[in-house]
């Protein structure tokens, strides 16, 4: 292996061994000589990627990936544009509904799908919402702040969750001037606008695609008084990633939290749901959303949707 490879090689293994969530349970000369077998006649930084991946894996985590240069410059310069699957409107029962899904791109990306989430949640509230349905059956892996900005209103102001390491440190999550938060600090979206009812009844639609920053917000509604689950178990990926960028555009994406609730839960599994509604497949109910019936139904009951 030539000088170059091998510290490019060694440079990856020391941020997995200071930043994996799994740190402290794995046996990092095994996975070091694994590597390096692996990477074994390596004459540039291209050579150690199976090596790289190969160690990503032994780590067993089951969340960590490496983009090459090519596959990160697509995935973090995606462009901004119209999500069609951000959605928000009031129902005819009076209860409003938004639909997050996953996002991953660019600041300009996330920058717009704040602005249009928020848009979304605005235009349902002025029509009179008296609870919430927050649909995550779509909300897939990317970043989890846009899709807090946008449901912070619902969410309310005060603590809401955090990441928690593998030496138990936690960094705070919380709602301020309905924004989101991370340890006091600003996750970039400025003040959101707070909804004309606060603290209204909430039901979250969860299923097998809710995954990682969609578990992240399944978290964040964990604990809060309220809300109900309904749908299908979660993806199970409910930690933060973090991505080191290498010498050569690669991205080493790492995880290196678990996501923790209000109440200090910390979940590493697939979240379920507290009515578990699994999907009709016959034909006759291709175009019937149980999930959302049933969560519209419970909502409706509650005393801040209540008809007389």
């Amino acid at each position: 292996m030539s000088p170059s490879a091998r510290a490019y090689l060694s440079r990856s293994l020391d941020i997995m061994e200071k930043h994996s969530l799994l740190r402290h349970e794995v046996d990092w000369a095994d996975v070091r000589s694994k590597a390096y077998v692996r990477a074994r006649g390596a004459r540039n930084a291209a050579d150690t990627y199976g090596a790289i991946e190969l160690a990503l894996h032994l780590l067993g985590d089951g969340h960590s990936v490496f983009w090459e240069p090519d596959e990160a410059k697509d995935r973090l310069g995606a462009s901004a544009g119209e999500f069609d699957c951000l959605e928000g409107r009031s129902l005819k029962s009076g209860v409003g509904y938004v639909s997050l899904p996953g996002v991953q791109g660019s600041q300009e990306a996330y920058d717009q799908y704040g602005r249009q989430g928020r848009s979304a949640v605005a235009k349902a509230d002025e029509a009179g919402a008296c609870g919430w349905v927050v649909d995550l059956r779509s909300g897939t892996a990317g970043n989890m702040w846009p899709m807090l900005a946008v449901v912070g209103p619902i969410l309310g102001d005060g603590e809401v969750g955090a990441f928690v390491d593998a030496d138990g440190g936690r960094t705070v999550w919380s709602i301020r001037h309905s924004s989101p938060y991370l340890d006091g600090v600003s996750a970039g979206w400025g003040e959101g606008r707070p909804l004309a009812r606060s603290g209204p009844p909430g039901a979250v639609l969860t299923g097998k695609r809710t995954a990682s920053a969609g578990e992240a917000v399944v978290v964040a509604f964990r604990g809060r008084p309220g809300t109900r689950f309904f749908g299908e178990r979660t993806s199970g990926l409910p930690t933060a990633n973090e991505g080191h960028r290498l010498a050569d555009g690669a991205v080493l994406v790492l995880t290196g939290a678990k996501h923790a609730d209000r109440t200090g839960r910390a979940y590493d599994a697939p979240i379920p749901p507290d009515v578990e509604i699994v999907k009709d497949p016959r034909p006759v109910a291709r175009h019937r959303d149980e999930v959302l019936q049933t969560a519209e139904s419970w909502l409706l009951d509650q005393a801040a949707c209540r008809r007389s």
